[in-house]
């Protein structure tokens, strides 16, 4: 996406716009220039083609915690791993908001792991909800493993859901498809 494409979508976009960046200069540049409503810090790989875990604010906090500065009243939220010792450095960076990655949920088959990857997520909905953290969650959901994290999880106020949706709409139309969504969001 281009710069230029950016500022058009800060100017026609009528709900919430959140700009997901890696934590870079020139990515914090561009969140001044653009003013969105959310930045989402993201780790970034170059060789990645999507994020394939959180981001790493204990390793990363004085970076994070500098960026963080450099937007002023522009909130932030960051993609991290359903950990709560993430949860906390988000919250001493100065984070309004951590969007808790599902992808190893999502990506679980055997019953047990996927048991024990809603008990991590749950227990890290738990503790971000005692904070002053909006809490949402996002990586790899689907019609089908939707239901069961917001049974684990009441806590999260937002599911950030792209690729499945998308896909979905291809064979029902997005207005079916975010219904169907909607549906099972319930």
């Amino acid at each position: 996406i281009r710069d230029a494409d950016v500022l058009s979508l800060r100017q026609t976009v009528r709900t919430i716009l959140n700009l997901e960046v890696a934590v870079t200069d020139e990515m914090v540049a561009i969140a001044k220039k653009v003013q969105p409503d959310l930045v989402t810090f993201v780790p970034e790989k170059r060789e990645e083609r999507t994020t394939e875990g959180g981001l790493d604010v204990i390793r990363h906090h004085d970076a994070i915690a500098a960026a963080i500065g450099e937007l002023g009243d522009i909130p932030v939220s960051l993609f991290i791993d359903p950990d709560v010792k993430q949860i906390q450095a988000s919250i001493d960076v100065g984070g309004k908001a951590v969007e808790l990655h599902t992808g190893d949920y999502a990506n679980a088959r055997l019953p047990d792991k996927i048991a024990s990857e809603l008990a991590r997520l749950a227990e890290a909905s738990r503790f971000a909800d005692e904070t002053s953290l909006v809490l949402a969650a996002g990586h790899g959901l689907t019609i089908a493993n939707t239901p069961a994290l917001i049974q684990a999880c009441p806590q999260i106020k937002e599911l950030n859901i792209g690729h499945a949706l998308v896909s979905d709409s291809v064979f029902l139309g997005m207005d079916a498809a975010v219904k169907a969504f909607v549906a099972v969001s319930k």
